[in-house]
This record gives structure tokens, C-alpha cells and sequence, in this order.
């Protein structure tokens, strides 16, 4: 099942179930939404009559109370920023304040001369837990959607942490929607500039995945129902500038578009 946030032609956001996409996850011209009523984390029921894709606006699938993200789970990428994979995860909080939704903007802060793309599967955590046996863990994910885990790479030498170079707004694009059915542990996933793909990888070379994440992550803190955990980003992480357009995509999930602009 996909779930998505979007707005209506009448302007009132909810939730809907989406059908009738293609097999690589992208709609058509027979995709609906069906709205449903309330929120995604109990039973799925119909609230209304289906509507054409094509009249709805997709918005960010969750807004998180918190987003924590996984450093250098893919040992090229770690390689590539001159780090060795740590021993234990290394994990860092985005502000739910940086999340946007496909087709937003992606605003490029004054602050910065070097803002990166990087591609990456985001977990969506369905009901509160803490202290989760590996056993349960499919208990406890809703779905899994695409990211964008956007970072201010001369900010994150120049600090020494991560909070002010991944933390801007718009740094944290979802999309399109949360699918509940897929299996994540061999996806591929890549992120092209402006039709360029500069990323390609697969869910299968992470450290340590999904499973073991939640498990380590949930006996750190409580997880909430819509938090948000980033699994890291493959090799081939780049620069994006005013005018780029970025997408995201991953196998069955779909592809997460976003444009670069000048913060106001």
C-alpha cells in the first residue's frame, strides 16, 4: 500500500491510499488517491471517493516530531569523505522544521558556499516503541519513503558537527509517499542532478540495515508514530546550485523531485 499526504482540489489536506502507479513506483495516467480518514497509523478507511492524481498536490508523506538520521552507513561514502566506518552507529537529529515535500524548494542558505545532495532510504516509524527486539521491528515500521538528507558540507568541517550544516530549513525533502509493502533490503536507489545521475547504489551495501537501525536507535531513544530514520547515503554525494533540479528515486518506492533556489 502507498500512503500519501496531499492536498485536495479543494485546498484540505489529509491522507489518501494511491493505486494504479507503474512498476517502477511512478503514477499515470490512471494513478487515484483515495482519501481515508484520519491519519495512516490505524486501520485504512475509506473517507470519500477516489480522485484523479492529476488534481491532487503531493505533500511531505509525514511531518516527524523528529527526524535522526545515520552517518556513514555505506562505506563508500565514508571512504569517499576520508572517514572509516564507525564501529557503532553514528547518529545526528534534523529539525522536524527542515522537512519539505516533493516539488518544493530546496533553499540554499547565505550561510553556505557548498550545499550536497544525498540520496537516501528514510524509514517511517508506525506506532511508539523503545528497547525494540530485532524480532519486532516490522512491528513498529509503518513504511519506508525517499530522502533527501541535504547538508551544508563547509559548514559540517568548519563546526565539527552537524546540527547548523543539516539542520537548515528545506534540508530534508520526503516523498512521494510511504509504501508499507516493500522489502528494503536490496533497492536501488540513485540521485540525479538535472537528468545527471551522480549517485548509484543499492539498500543491500549499508552497514548495517534497517533492522538493526531500529533496534540500536529505539534502545537510544523512544520512537514516535511518523519519526523519521535516515539509513545513509551511497557514494557520489555533490554540489547542487540556484536552478538545479534533484531527484531521488528508489526501486517500487518512486522518485522524490525537488528544484534549488535562493532563500528568500
Amino acid at each position: 500500500m502507498r500512503i500519501a499526504r496531499f492536498a485536495g482540489p479543494d485546498g484540505i489536506v489529509g491522507f489518501g491510499v494511491v493505486d494504479d502507479v507503474d512498476s517502477d513506483g511512478s503514477p499515470t495516467s490512471e494513478t487515484i488517491v483515495t482519501p481515508i480518514t484520519g491519519h495512516p497509523f490505524g486501520p485504512i478507511v475509506a473517507s470519500g471517493p477516489a480522485l484523479p492524481y492529476s488534481t491532487v498536490r503531493l505533500l511531505a508523506p509525514i511531518l516527524p516530531s523528529k527526524i535522526i538520521a545515520v552517518g556513514r552507513n555505506y562505506a563508500e561514502h565514508a571512504a569517499e569523505m576520508g572517514n572509516d566506518v564507525p564501529t557503532e552507529p553514528m547518529i545526528f537529529l534534523k529539525p522536524s522544521t527542515s522537512v519539505v515535500g516533493p516539488g518544493d524548494r530546496i533553499d540554499l542558505p547565505p550561510q553556505s558556499e557548498r550545499v550536497e545532495h544525498e540520496a537516501e532510504l528514510a524509514i517511517v516509524i508506525g506506532r511508539l516503541c523503545r528497547e525494540v527486539p530485532h524480532n519486532r521491528v516490522e512491528d513498529v515500521v509503518l513504511g519506508y519513503t525517499c530522502a533527501n538528507d541535504v547538508s551544508a558540507r563547509d559548514l559540517q568541517k568548519i563546526d565539527g558537527q552537524w546540527g547548523r550544516a543539516k539542520g537548515f530549513d528545506t534540508f530534508c525533502p520526503l516523498g512521494p509517499w510511504i509504501d508499507t509493502d516493500v522489502d528494503p533490503a536490496d533497492l536501488a536507489i540513485t540521485c540525479s542532478v538535472n537528468g545527471e545521475i551522480r549517485q548509484r547504489g543499492r539498500t543491500s551495501q549499508m552497514v548495517r540495515g534497517v533492522a538493526e537501525l531500529v533496534v540500536w536507535i529505539s534502545n537510544v531513544m523512544t520512537l514516535l508514530p511518523g519519526d523519521i530514520i535516515l539509513t545513509g547515503t551511497p557514494a557520489g554525494v555533490g554540489p547542487i546550485v540556484e536552478g538545479d533540479r534533484v531527484s531521488v528515486s528508489i526501486q517500487s518506492l518512486g522518485t522524490l523531485t525537488n528544484r534549488v533556489a535562493l532563500r528568500d
